[in-house]
């Protein structure tokens, strides 16, 4: 039996896609230091930050957001932590509605006690070691749409 859990893989995302995960993508491109409106609506102007990402990361230019494009977004985020990043993770659980209610998380960016419970409930949920930090593997879980319940 294996210790690792069946974690889904990374999503393919690109223009004319809308919803989840465009809105973290955003995020995570201005967590970068990329200028995009975070609006959920892959379209040009966000199509062209992601080939600026990519040529800056020497990633194969496509504006296609695939497993290496991820890679490279993720930016591993903790209790304490703050930004755009954090609003990502935020994002994430207000899609999936884990934070303990109707409303979910505040995305105000900020990685306060709210944010660190729903990850580590996600984190025990899917059989992750359960540490509140996303890093790849809860990252890679939480963008590819895998549910907890």
């Amino acid at each position: 039996m294996s210790t690792t859990p069946e974690i889904a893989p990374w999503p393919l995302v690109r223009k004319d896609d809308e919803g989840h995960p465009v809105t973290t993508l955003e995020y995570l491109l201005r967590g970068q230091g990329h200028r995009v409106l975070v609006d959920g609506k892959f379209g040009a102007a966000t199509e062209e930050t992601v080939r600026a990402f990519q040529e800056s990361k020497r990633l194969g230019v496509d504006g296609v957001v695939g497993p290496k494009t991820w890679a490279a977004l993720i930016v591993q985020v903790k209790r304490g932590s703050r930004g755009d990043a954090v609003r990502g993770v935020q994002e994430e659980f207000n899609f999936r509605q884990l934070s303990g209610g109707s409303i979910g998380l505040t995305v105000d960016g900020i990685f306060g006690a709210d944010t660190d419970r729903a990850v580590r409930a996600f984190q025990e949920a899917l059989g992750l070691g359960v540490d509140g930090i996303v890093g790849p593997l809860t990252w890679r879980a939480l963008v590819s749409g895998m549910q907890s319940f």
